[in-house]
């Protein structure tokens, strides 16, 4: 099993990744911890996978892509 996991903007600054890749995860949020080492997770994070925005206890599969993000704001 392989997930490619994509950290965005300021997360990938407070991360200080740009991308990973983990052998094994169920869900979204499993996916975040292992791929941080639990790191605490943003209240206001965004995530999807395979380009598809989803929530935290959806399921990810081998071959999946999940990406993390800071919501988009403008002005």
């Amino acid at each position: 099993m392989s997930i490619q996991v994509k950290f965005f903007a300021s997360l990938r600054e407070q991360i200080g990744l740009a991308d990973s890749i983990i052998e094994q995860a169920s869900t979204a949020d499993e996916v975040w911890a292992i791929a941080t080492d639990n790191a605490e997770r943003p209240d206001n994070m965004l995530v999807a996978i395979n380009l598809e925005y989803a929530k935290l206890n959806s399921s990810v599969s081998d071959g999946d892509e999940v990406a993390f993000f800071p919501p988009v704001t403008g002005g």
